[in-house]
């Protein structure tokens, strides 16, 4: 009984791997009816809903795993991401220090953290986070990649171009972590390279829309008239909010009608761009999708 159980087991995950999420669900649901208070069970079922983007149901199993074991840690896991994925920041740092009590060893509670730490320009703050996952796992290229970027957003711009370096040695094929090192690129200024990891990322994954807008952005940034236009962000995005608020009102007050000129011109290089970009992409008169 017990050798067939873990060649179910096996199964599912091979399905889940293959994001046969379906057949993953329906493999599962008959194990549950042998085992209907078994908590590895309700957290893999929490963790195939999660993989299908249906976070109620993900939560929902993952509470039901909890009941039976209060510290699962897959049923942590899958609370953690679904709070991450939805932006709910308030619940993920209210689960994250129970989570990392269960599970330390597990890096992507940093990563998340870090991403989370960057969004809020907390540059340094990332940068710790990930540092302390590298000391758990120095190796991982994903947790190289993102401290490649953060150093990039901090202006260690040798530090992070030798970083990707590293990164891209351990692996070459995986979206995420090239489109992280993309990124980094990007903030970099190298927007060659910038669009070579972003087109590397919609050759192995085309399907994915996230992946083709951020590959036409890249092309959009490697537009002179586009970068000579947003150039001054790179100096707006190290001020306070405050600090900024404070120069658009002297400028507003001092310098209208450049201010408007600016405004105009930005919008126009926006769009120029993003026909050049289109043109490039997808022929003359095509629609992208």
């Amino acid at each position: 009984m017990y050798e067939s159980n873990d060649q179910a087991l096996r199964a599912v995950y091979q399905l889940i791997s293959w994001r046969r999420y379906k057949e993953a669900l329906e493999e599962t649901q008959q194990l549950l009816r042998k085992q209907p208070e078994d908590p590895d069970l309700f957290a893999l079922l929490g963790q195939i809903y999660l993989g299908m983007s249906d976070h109620e149901k993900a939560l929902h199993w993952s509470d039901e795993a909890l009941k039976q074991d209060p510290d699962h840690q897959m049923a942590w896991y899958i609370r953690i991401v679904v709070y991450y994925e939805r932006d709910d920041d308030a619940a993920f740092y209210e689960a994250l220090p129970e989570a990392q009590r269960i599970d330390p060893y597990e890096t992507n509670y940093y990563f998340f953290h870090a991403n989370l730490l960057n969004k809020k320009g907390k540059y340094k703050e990332a940068k710790e986070k990930i540092l302390q996952a590298l000391a758990i796992d120095s190796q991982s290229p994903m947790l190289l990649a993102i401290l490649s970027y953060t150093e990039a957003l901090l202006g260690n711009v040798s530090e992070s171009h030798r970083l990707d370096r590293q990164a891209i040695q351990y692996d070459s094929e995986n979206p995420q972590l090239l489109m992280y090192l993309a990124w980094a690129a990007g903030t970099r200024g190298d927007y060659k390279l910038q669009e070579t990891y972003m087109r590397t990322v919609v050759r192995i994954d085309p399907d994915n829309k996230q992946h083709r807008d951020e590959y036409l952005s890249a092309l959009q940034q490697s537009q002179w008239l586009y970068r000579a236009v947003l150039w001054p962000t790179k100096f707006l995005r190290r001020l306070k909010p405050w600090q900024i608020l404070a120069i658009w009102i002297v400028a507003g007050i001092i310098f209208r009608p450049l201010l408007l000129g600016f405004i105009v011109l930005y919008i126009a290089a926006h769009w120029i761009s993003k026909g050049i970009v289109h043109v490039r992409v997808f022929g003359w008169g095509r629609r992208g999708t």
